[in-house]
């Protein structure tokens, strides 16, 4: 069997939710910004039911020890889940071929396995008389992929095929030296034309007009034949998004009960990340003094907190909870965003509160001023990105580019000392302990945990907050992401959730008796 270089892989560069899975979604919300007796005792009786996934506790398992086989079979499910995932919630989701490293052992392997195959194959069809071995393995497993490609419907050109590429006849024509290998070639280049999408049109036409050797001519027909495997394969995964995303909150949450059945520990970092938020705002809880009860925060205030944690998640500190794998590459990108929108409006910030009045309200330099400040910032996430350095740079194209637009519109340019000053301001957002970085940071995690809170968070999501302004439109994109994030992942892992804080909470308190009501439904709709 011939080998090729290319393998699928995937790629996502998008993070659309699906449209079902997010309209199941919207009911879930609620804000429990004051934690009242009556808001306890209500969260309390609503979390006392033992109706949940069973293995959603937040106390510690025995340890457990696994066999190769369990751990293989939770790390298929992972796999298995991590793909359905990024089918149903990018749309623009695809495989693509891709070639090994040039400099690998692997690439070097490969290469010699190729070259050796299709050695052979040039040097038995060059051997006086011909041996056409290697050609009828070549052909009949062309002949499988060609049959592959067909609809269960295409009777009549799978019929065709089968006359055509008729291995029997071939051997029998091989024995009386009368095989036509160019006339079978050009059968199979026609074919292939007629099956592929319209954007493998320009390789069907290199091939028909190939004059190479034959064995060049079969190479190239490999390479274009695995093109087409990858295309079919994409058409399948589009033609079926929409089946997958109607039944994607079931599918996840059951596959993902089926790795906690065989890993028991799967919720640990899970655990571990909501009983952070909740001994957070335990700690800010007042005690109620008059029924010698401790106040405990709501469930719906626990999660939503938790939420907010998710957006500034620090990975140096803490390993990401379980339930959020999937998302991790939508979750830094809109962090690492964030981040740089914050850095920016920081900047303009400062500008307008250190030069005043000349450039107050020219929207045109503001503008300029936040897209020069965003290209200059445009790395800030990665390890070797040096704040200060950049800042300094920023500093010195701001200065410039005020001077600018101050002396074409007649007013007297920064003096030095001015430049010093506002070049020493930016640069001291480099501190965390900067007070507008301090402030902006403040009302950035305002205005996305009172979005978190609301029950329709779309009509609000271009209300921000005062001063910033500068990014209202970044943020309120950034805001709807992280949304499409948080509803999706709560439909799916809202019962586990749930079970997490009830354990939590009784934990804290003696239990009420248990009424009839499921935790999972309160977390996961109203």
């Amino acid at each position: 069997m011939p080998l090729n270089n290319e393998c699928p892989s995937s790629t996502s560069s998008g993070d659309e939710q699906g449209s079902d899975g997010e309209s199941s979604l919207s009911s879930s919300r609620r804000c429990d910004s004051t934690a009242s007796a009556s808001d306890t005792d209500c969260s309390r009786e609503s979390f006392t039911s033992d109706g949940s996934s069973k293995h959603c506790t937040p106390s510690s398992s025995p340890p457990k020890t696994l066999s190769l086989d369990e751990i293989m079979d939770s790390a298929r499910g992972i796999s298995n889940l991590n793909l359905f995932h990024e089918i149903v919630v990018n749309r623009d989701f695809h495989l693509e071929p891709h070639s090994l490293p040039e400099d690998s052992l692997w690439k070097v392997v490969s290469d010699n396995v190729h070259k050796a195959f299709w050695d052979i194959l040039e040097s038995e069809l060059n051997d006086d008389p011909p041996e056409y071995q290697q050609a009828i393995h070549l052909l009949d497993e062309i002949r499988e992929i060609l049959l592959s490609f067909l609809n269960p419907g295409a009777n009549r050109m799978r019929t065709q095929i089968l006359e055509v590429l008729d291995m029997d006849l071939i051997r029998q024509q091989v024995d009386n030296d009368a095989v036509d290998v160019a006339g079978l070639a050009a059968y199979i280049i026609d074919v292939m034309g007629k099956m592929c999408a319209p954007v493998r049109d320009e390789e069907i036409k290199k091939l028909r007009e190939s004059t190479g050797s034959t064995v060049m001519l079969f190479r190239e027909i490999f390479h274009v034949l695995e093109l087409m495997k990858i295309d079919f394969v994409n058409l399948t995964i589009d033609s079926l998004r929409p089946v997958m995303q109607k039944q994607s909150v079931e599918y996840e949450r059951a596959t993902f009960q089926s790795i906690l059945d065989k890993t028991p520990d799967a919720l640990n970092n899970t655990t571990a990340w909501i009983k952070m938020t909740f001994e957070e705002l335990l700690s800010t809880m007042p005690s109620n003094q008059e029924k010698g009860q401790l106040c405990l925060p709501g469930p719906f205030q626990v999660l939503n907190a938790a939420f907010l944690h998710i957006l500034l998640w620090d990975y140096t500190k803490h390993p990401l909870p379980e339930t959020w794998m999937t998302d991790e590459g939508r979750l830094r990108e809109v962090q690492v965003q964030l981040r740089q929108w914050q850095a920016v409006n920081e900047v303009l910030l400062i500008v307008q509160s250190t030069v005043g009045g000349p450039v107050q309200g020219v929207a045109a330099l503001s503008e300029r001023l936040k897209r020069m400040t965003a290209v200059l910032l445009d790395h800030m996430h990665n390890p070797t990105f040096n704040l200060q350095e950049a800042l300094v740079g920023v500093s010195a194209q701001i200065c410039s580019e005020l001077n600018k637009s101050l002396a074409e519109r007649s007013y007297p340019t920064l003096t030095p000392s001015l430049q010093a000053t506002l070049t020493g301001q930016i640069c001291s957002i480099a501190h965390q302990d900067n007070p507008i970085r301090t402030l902006v940071e403040d009302r950035v995690q305002h205005y996305f945990m009172t979005l978190i809170c609301d029950r329709k968070p779309e009509n609000r999501l271009e209300q921000t907050p005062a001063g910033l302004s500068a990014i209202r439109l970044e943020l309120a994109s950034l805001a709807a992401k992280f949304l499409s994030l948080v509803n999706y992942n709560r439909a799916v892992y809202g019962p586990f959730y749930a079970d997490i804080i009830r354990k939590l909470m009784f934990s804290n308190t003696s239990p009420s008796p248990l009424p009839d009501s499921t935790p999972q439904d309160s977390l996961t709709s109203e």
